[in-house]
């Protein structure tokens, strides 16, 4: 009885109230029937997932066919979300950078691929390789190789000003090759804001309202460390409870306060081939450009594409088939998320702003669903429902039973695959899943709650995986959703020493936290079945430690891997007052 009672507790959890179905037969130039079917989709979200508050726009080329809030952005104070709400919008702001990056290169004041150094002369990160020169180009397209973040001072009550990231990288090992992969980096287009803040030898928050901002009657939109002092602009919340905003160093990836009506003035530029408001923000090449796949010439990128600022791949029911390019990016920050996507063979886009961190995922899907109807009503092309591959009836191949086993590393840390008899078991996080072979010949993850429930996994029940060997002789497992596939990890084995890593084993506290955020409740150094393995637990996922796989390099560094065994960011052992410590990112800490 405790069984059964436990397991439709279970089952109540992950199947909530049906989501609305996007209708099938949609009548032509009317955005009605969008705005209603978006309308209850964004009340299903929001009740599902705990959101205060949601603005969403959509654009049809240069007119706001809908703009709409919904809920508040002051529960407290009854103000409701409205089209002029301002919202932190996160990684969005990236695309603006890059945008002031380009109209200075328009200019000649920028060569995107020259190296980064002509124009900030401090700025030399430190390589395993030889030295090769990182440009615009790359930190624009996320394949400068540089870190993804520098934490030390990322946020801050009291931030410094991102034009020390210039000297501070200069510390700092370069995680991999230039080129090499695809590789977010919000440090990188902090770097591009510092080049923006150069060669136009202004400050980079008044370049960009006077250049970019204004020209485009952006009028309530601004670049800063914070939250504006705006009555438009809305409180973030966590579990219904409004939470400060702790204030970014780095603006010009993730400092944009907007609206939806602002974001719409962007779009409709893109859809103008750069003009706006009787004024030329870039030339039409440039926008071109700026959306042409950057990144064709990189074989572990797949069939991932990215342009100048743009993500141009999308995956599983994000996706939108028979459109021409989708061009988007999200943003999370804070409370805050954000999604913007756009159509530009059919001038069809929508932007969709929340005020909570629970609408992580559901912005995406409200902006995606609504453009998919929009797209009908404009031009008849119908996207199909998504439905995931199924489970084939035959075993696991006998050729994958040989070629999966071993340890990965990944972008979710270390994950080991082994045969148990004619099953291919994955273990990840302190989860063991098993890998079925699913009816499109690939391999996917099955997960069995309580003996006979196969709860859904969410995103990885999308995922069906890939091993290849690649002309440089590393094993790879890439992930593919619907036909979209990224790299997800390499296989490794032990090194055959910790050598002086293992005399360093044990638990860490940081020591130099100052006002940052503390960023770990427990940081230790741990040998697990002979790999040197960082484990980190955090006050963001209470009850779960995050373990990835450190390489040593030498006595005295070793790099956090990530989905590469030669690449990654480098801890290294330094001295302090005649004290070894351990540094990394910004941040020291010492053995307890």
């Amino acid at each position: 009885m405790k069984l059964l009672s436990l397991a439709l507790c279970v089952t109540a959890l992950v199947g909530c109230a049906s989501a609305p179905t996007r209708p099938t037969t949609v009548a032509r130039g009317d955005y009605k029937q969008t705005q209603a079917y978006a309308t209850e989709l964004i009340q299903h979200e929001m009740a599902k997932h705990n959101v205060p508050g949601l603005s969403i726009a959509l654009v049809d080329d240069q007119r706001i066919v809908w703009a709409q809030g919904f809920g508040f952005a002051d529960v407290a104070r009854n103000i409701p979300a409205g089209a002029d709400t301002l919202y932190r919008v996160g990684s969005i702001s990236k695309l603006f950078t890059d945008t002031a990056a380009m109209q200075l290169a328009e200019q000649g004041r920028i060569d995107i691929d020259q190296p980064v150094q002509k124009y900030l002369p401090g700025f030399a990160p430190k390589t395993y390789q030889p030295q090769t020169a990182i440009t615009p180009r790359q930190l624009m397209t996320h394949h400068s190789g540089l870190p993804r973040d520098r934490l030390k001072g990322f946020q801050n009550p009291d931030p410094r000003p991102f034009a020390e990231l210039e000297q501070d990288m200069s510390d700092e090992y370069a995680a991999y090759a230039p080129d090499q992969h695809f590789s977010y980096s919000n440090v990188g287009i902090s770097l591009m804001g510092r080049v923006v803040e150069t060669q136009s030898a202004t400050p980079f928050a008044q370049y960009m309202r006077q250049s970019v901002l204004v020209p485009m009657g952006m009028s309530h939109t601004s670049f800063d460390t914070g939250p504006t002092a705006s009555a438009l602009m809305s409180l973030g919340y966590r579990n219904n409870e409004a939470v400060p905003e702790v204030p970014l160093r780095d603006v010009p990836a993730g400092g944009l306060n907007s609206s939806v009506n602002d974001l719409s003035r962007f779009v409709a530029m893109v859809f103008a081939e750069g003009a706006s408001g009787g004024q030329q923000i870039l030339k039409p090449q440039t926008v071109a450009e700026m959306l042409r796949p950057q990144n064709t010439a990189a074989p572990l990128d797949s069939n991932f594409h990215v342009g100048l600022g743009w993500m141009l791949s999308t995956l599983g029911i994000s996706t939108i088939q028979n459109a021409g390019p989708v061009a988007h990016h999200g943003g999370s920050i804070g409370m805050f998320r954000s999604a913007l996507y756009v159509l530009p063979q059919h001038k069809l886009g929508v932007v969709v702003l929340g005020n909570s961190n629970t609408s992580e995922g559901m912005v995406d899907r409200v902006a995606t669903e609504t453009l998919k109807m929009a797209l009908q009503t404009k031009t008849g092309i119908q996207q199909p429902e998504y439905t995931p591959a199924g489970w084939a009836d035959g075993a696991v191949p006998a050729l994958a039973l040989h070629d999966y086993p071993g340890d990965y590393t990944t972008t979710m840390g270390l994950v080991r695959i082994y045969a148990d008899g004619r099953r291919l078991k994955l273990e990840a996080q302190g989860r063991t899943f098993d890998l079925r072979l699913r009816a499109d010949g690939l391999l996917g993850l099955d997960y069995t709650l309580l003996g006979f429930f196969h709860p859904d996994l969410g995103p990885l029940s999308d995922m069906g995986f890939i091993h290849r060997s690649d002309a440089a002789g590393r094993d790879l497992l890439f992930a593919r959703v619907g036909g979209q596939e990224m790299l997800v990890g390499q296989r490794i084995a032990p090194p055959p020493d910790l050598g002086a890593w293992r005399r360093r084993l044990g638990d860490y506290a940081i020591t130099n936290l100052g006002s940052d955020p503390k960023v770990a409740e427990r940081i230790s150094l741990l040998e697990e079945n002979g790999y040197l393995m960082l484990a980190l637990s955090t006050s963001d996922a209470p009850g779960q430690t995050l373990r990835v796989v450190m390489m040593p390099v030498s006595d005295t560094q070793a790099r956090v891997l990530g989905p590469l065994a030669h690449g990654g960011e480098t801890v290294r052992a330094v001295t302090v007052d005649g004290v070894e410590q351990l540094a990394y990112s910004g941040f020291l800490v010492k053995k307890q």
